[in-house]
């Protein structure tokens, strides 16, 4: 089993259903097991801010699924929630999936980078991502703690209630 982090996004349709509805689809992938998630946190949108706020969490899965296939998953829980590509870039959405971490691994192709290579820059990653593993090191950006220390959680606020 690899033990893989996925970041997860909502900020349309009830945000805080989709992101429950996404972990549990998660949860009921094939040779998938979902350990735990972090609690739930609202941020501000990246790019356009003319849309609501996102609400963000990480789940931590233990899978047998390679990394392309559980992409291939995730993209599927997506259209399943109502996620449209219109090729706008960080647009508002139903559902946003990011494979962050698989294992140990580190390479880049035309489909997936592992790490996702934005892990450093989003506070909406990093604090989500320390409740469930603060002393992750990841490939090729080194121990979580430092890329805390370098991404301030301005407007980043964990919702209440849930995790």
């Amino acid at each position: 089993m690899t033990r893989t982090y996925v970041g997860l996004g909502s900020n349309l349709d009830d945000p805080e259903k989709q992101i429950q509805m996404a972990l549990r689809a998660l949860a009921a992938l094939p040779q998938t097991t979902l350990i735990r998630h972090s609690a739930l946190y609202r941020s501000p949108p990246m790019g356009p801010q003319d849309q609501p706020d996102y609400i963000n969490a990480v789940a931590l899965l233990e899978t047998d699924l390679p990394a392309r296939e559980l992409l291939h998953c995730m993209l599927e829980i997506e259209r399943r929630q109502g996620r449209v590509r219109t090729g706008k870039r960080w647009g508002p959405r139903t559902l946003d999936l990011d494979l962050l971490v698989y294992g140990e691994e580190r390479w880049s192709d035309e489909l997936l980078t592992v790490p996702h290579p934005e892990i450093p820059n989003r506070a909406f990653v990093l604090y989500p991502l320390s409740e469930l593993a603060p002393d992750l090191n990841i490939p090729g950006f080194g121990p979580l703690a430092e890329l805390l220390k370098a991404c301030p959680a301005e407007g980043l606020r964990r919702c209440h209630g849930n995790g």
